[in-house]
């Protein structure tokens, strides 16, 4: 959460290709780190050395992808490069933990360390060169710190947190209260995955047709299906239901969100949306912890209700930063191609 805005800041003069190797390079040697430490807090010193290219990789990642589209396909553009980090979610997770029980914990920090390097090559062969902003770093922070833009890194925050507190603790969930096995729930973990693939690609083309649309329907579905959740959970047909639902939902904020950044962002896109990704991760954080004192207190049921009052704050905050407005009467005759 903050290193992202923070090497972005630093960086914000740096070329963008040579920074994209950078930050490659920096998660590389993050993963090499913990792959070979001789204990575990310098395992999670070199998890932190990760850590620090995640959110501004990422956003250099998603301006780049929107750079090279018209405007009106930024949205599905956006989608694609997230749709990578469900891909990885829902491939990475079951993988690393078979490759670690199979072979040792050393052995997923390896196999990323590589992965990272051959994602490095690639990168090298076939990112365009491109210039450094030409932007200041106090106009930077001036843009970044304007209104639109701080609404929508609150609603990020606030809605992605709604998610967090059910899907952090979903697995318990559906086996103590639904009654699952461990093997059904990794099936349903699996399709919630693939629907979230799914959820976030429709999101992107939605975008394309109306932002503000998008977002709110995504923030209302979201709320509903989190109200239903505990509810839902009683039976295992209705939970089935109520996980497909929330995957297709969960990662459909993204593709709006960042392309409100992005259109309030001016020159400052990279640290606005590093920012707003350092925004994803916080709601990820607190959700949990504030799911983790539900739990504690014998509430696990009843997660979802806290989930969607967080998605309904959400929704809320996407009034304020995409308020509605009134379509002007189109102009007659000649007053046509005046206007226009």
């Amino acid at each position: 959460m903050a290193g992202g805005p923070a090497v972005a800041l630093l960086t914000a003069r740096t070329p963008r290709k040579g920074l994209a190797l950078a930050l490659m390079l920096l998660f590389a040697a993050g993963s090499a780190i913990s792959a070979l430490a001789p204990s575990y807090e310098l395992l999670l010193a070199g998890r932190l050395v990760s850590s620090f290219s995640h959110a501004a990789f990422l956003a250099l990642a998603l301006v780049t992808a929107t750079s090279v589209v018209p405007p009106h396909k930024s949205g599905t553009a956006i989608a694609t490069v997230a749709s990578g980090f469900t891909v990885a979610t829902l491939l990475g997770v079951p993988l690393g933990a078979l490759l670690g029980s199979s072979a040792g914990w050393r052995t997923p920090f390896a196999v990323l360390t590589a992965l990272a390097l051959a994602g490095l090559a690639l990168l090298a062969a076939v990112l365009p060169k491109q210039p450094a902003p030409a932007t200041r770093l106090r106009e930077e922070i001036r843009l970044v710190t304007r209104r639109p833009v701080l609404l929508a890194i609150a609603t990020t925050a606030v809605g992605f947190s709604g998610v967090a507190v059910v899907f952090t603790y979903i697995a318990p969930l559906l086996t103590r209260e639904s009654g699952f096995s461990s093997t059904a729930v990794s099936a349903l973990l699996l399709t919630y995955g693939a629907g979230s693939f799914l959820g976030n690609l429709i999101a992107g083309r939605l975008t394309d047709r109306s932002m503000s649309a998008t977002v709110r329907g995504v923030f209302g579905g979201l709320t509903g299906v989190l109200v239903l959740m505990p509810f839902a959970a009683a039976w295992r047909p209705s939970a089935v239901a109520a996980v497909l639902v929330l995957g297709l939902l969960a990662t459909a904020t993204i593709a709006p969100l960042q392309g409100l950044i992005l259109r309030h962002a001016g020159g400052a896109p990279t640290l606005a949306v590093a920012a707003n990704v350092g925004a994803f991760n916080l709601g990820a954080a607190a959700g949990s912890a504030l799911g983790g004192v539900i739990v504690s207190a014998g509430a696990l049921r009843w997660t979802g209700l806290a989930g969607a009052a967080l998605s309904l704050a959400g929704l809320a905050l996407t009034c304020l930063a995409l308020p509605r407005t009134r379509t002007a009467a189109q102009p007659a005759g000649d007053d046509v191609a005046a206007a226009a």
